[in-house]
């Protein structure tokens, strides 16, 4: 790898389960990557035998250590003797692993580096795009079959229950986050945890909630009415944020630092009165992770790579009345912004 040259190292202890897998297709729970000048090792132990020879290929070589990983890669260190400075995610590594690195019997210099495949990650090729392409037509199919079934009287985790079915049954490998359902005054709660509340006539419904293909997220955000038509303040709430969710996904390029790539948005509703409800980010990178490099945020002053894929989310949120939010995700290609999920942002009353 490129960086790891750039930090003077030797090589890179790889920990970070998404980094594995995108540095070697492997998907399991236990494993250590060690990137060398030369060479990529997957380090993993008996249960994954057979899924790593599956899953890396040519990739990387492949070895099953008896003893714990750790040990297991200081004794293949042991044969390289050239190798004498690695680095290691601190962000991922923990306090006790990190303490393992200075005690004696270690045979190389481990010294802490941040964020290194994470850079990397954040421009995808083609392959990584239709992948979440495919994520999110699959999330977007999801929906359309629970609105469906959307009824005053609810509860906020009988319509999770059926949207995470609805996900399942389409082949989404798994939830990449816990799929949000806010009803009523509880959408005003950004992140807020499902719950066992009733949904009630005229409340706000606001679903958040995610697919994964091939290892890659899609991350939507919808919010609709049920059981009667909005009132004026919802609509004028929910039109503000849609026109800024708009302009933001047509206008977003790469190039444009995170910062100001969060005032399309954000310009909007601060001239509407409104900046103080919209507490959060613009959005953030999408791939591997759910949330990943690079930010769309006012405090991101880095421009935004070629070929990111990002979500485009505004949002605005009132305590005791309720919250909108609309998200979809976005490719960041040569030629500009390009919509992956499928925008249909008009608002939905359901009966």
């Amino acid at each position: 790898m490129q960086a790891v040259d750039g930090e003077g190292l030797d090589g890179l202890v790889v920990t970070h389960l998404p980094n594995i897998r995108y540095l070697t297709g492997f998907s399991g729970s236990a494993g250590v990557v060690v990137v060398l000048p030369n060479e990529t090792i997957l380090l993993s132990d008996f249960r994954y035998r057979e899924q790593a020879q599956q899953e890396v290929g040519d990739t990387a070589r492949i070895e099953i250590v008896q003893s714990d990983i750790w040990s297991g890669l200081w004794k293949l260190l042991e044969g390289y003797r050239e190798i004498e400075q690695l680095g290691f995610e601190s962000h991922a590594v923990t306090v006790a692993q990190a303490q393992r690195f200075q005690k004696d019997g270690v045979p190389v210099s481990m010294q802490p580096v941040t964020s290194l495949v994470e850079r990397q990650r954040a421009s995808k090729d083609g392959q990584e795009v239709e992948a979440v392409r495919s994520a999110a037509a699959l999330a977007m199919s999801a929906l359309d079959a629970t609105l469906e079934t959307v009824r005053v009287g609810q509860r906020e985790q009988d319509v999770a229950a059926t949207l995470e079915r609805e996900l399942r049954v389409r082949d989404s490998e798994w939830h990449p986050f816990e799929t949000i359902v806010a009803s009523g005054p509880r959408s005003a709660l950004p992140h807020a945890s499902t719950s066992t509340r009733e949904i009630e006539p005229g409340d706000w419904l606001l679903l958040d909630f995610g697919a994964q293909v091939d290892g890659y997220c899609a991350d939507i955000t919808r919010t609709v009415v049920v059981g009667r038509p909005a009132d004026e303040r919802q609509r004028t709430m929910y039109e503000l944020v849609r026109d800024a969710q708009m302009k933001a996904r047509q206008e977003v390029r790469a190039g444009m630092t995170g910062r100001e790539a969060d005032a399309l948005a954000r310009s909007l509703i601060e001239d509407q009165g409104f900046g103080d409800a919209f507490g959060h980010s613009l959005g953030h990178g999408l791939g591997l992770e759910v949330h990943e490099e690079p930010r769309l945020s006012a405090r991101n002053e880095e421009e935004l790579p070629c070929h990111a894929v990002v979500t485009i989310e505004p949002g605005v949120y009132f305590p005791g009345w309720g919250g909108v939010r609309i998200e979809d995700d976005v490719y960041l290609g040569p030629e500009g912004a390009e919509l992956l999920s499928d925008g249909k942002t008009q608002l939905l009353e359901l009966s």
